[in-house]
């Protein structure tokens, strides 16, 4: 039953994307506002329908007091593309930090760079934050929150941080309060897995880290208020869904 249930909703879900990046690739050429509009209240909406209804797998959102529609940094783990397809769907202008590589996808790249992303080149080093910095700096300027996860890639649940430092750029440069974000999304759409295992997504948002803070105090409190409110996601995560509970890297 569970192979049979991921099996439509990796249909149902990569159906959608891929009729979304078709039509927004063409619909972006005439109207960037347009493409936002369309990916927000259309087509991730009906992800999260998809994960509820198919999946079985539910969405909770917790801090949404944390949330600023038309500002403001957001960091947090990720686990999953559970974060990719469905932040924006709580976050409705968001634009993410995502790696350069993707943007190359035919289709998919186009849509990702019409509706705004921030692409960065991890192996061009300083270079690539002066243009992560540029292009976040214009997208904020738009009044477009922006998602970045902090150590570049997916980790599994437990797993040891590895924190890079594009974060703290963007914190003292532009100049505005950091959100952290802790997840458990790892434990029911993993990394590399076809399967979806059914249950509750939490995101927690947790509260703005201000500005003014040097880079090492700034870092440090991020890792500790994502990880610390990690482990006790993952812990409740395992006592409520005793099934997933391989899932977590134990260290």
């Amino acid at each position: 039953m569970l192979f049979i249930r991921s099996l439509l909703f990796n249909i149902a879900c990569y159906g959608i994307i891929a009729v979304g990046c078709i039509l927004n690739s063409i619909i972006g050429l005439f109207s960037r506002e347009a493409t936002i509009k369309i990916w927000n209240h259309l087509f991730i909406p009906a992800v999260v329908l998809s994960l509820k209804y198919i999946a079985g797998i539910t969405i909770e959102i917790r801090g949404k007091q944390y949330l600023n529609q038309t500002t403001g940094i957001y960091a947090g783990k990720h686990e999953s593309a559970v974060e990719t397809y469905v932040l924006s769907n709580y976050l409705k202008r968001a634009t993410f930090v995502m790696k350069k590589e993707l943007t190359y996808i035919p289709i998919f790249g186009w849509a990702q760079a019409l509706y705004g992303m921030i692409p960065i080149n991890r192996s061009a080093g300083s270079a690539a934050m002066k243009t992560m910095l540029k292009k976040a700096q214009e997208l904020s300027s738009k009044n477009r929150p922006i998602i970045i996860f902090p150590e570049g890639t997916r980790r599994r649940p437990g797993d040891t941080p590895v924190y890079k430092p594009g974060v703290a750029l963007l914190y003292q440069h532009l100049n505005m309060p950091v959100v952290p974000f802790a997840s458990n999304t790892g434990f029911f759409w993993g990394k590399s897995s076809f399967l979806r295992y059914p249950g509750k997504i939490i995101f927690e948002f947790l509260p703005p880290i201000q500005s003014g803070l040097s880079k090492k105090e700034f870092m440090e409190k991020l890792q500790n208020s994502i990880e610390e409110k990690c482990r006790e996601l993952n812990m409740e995560t395992i006592k409520n869904y005793p099934l997933v509970k391989d899932k977590l890297v134990q260290q």
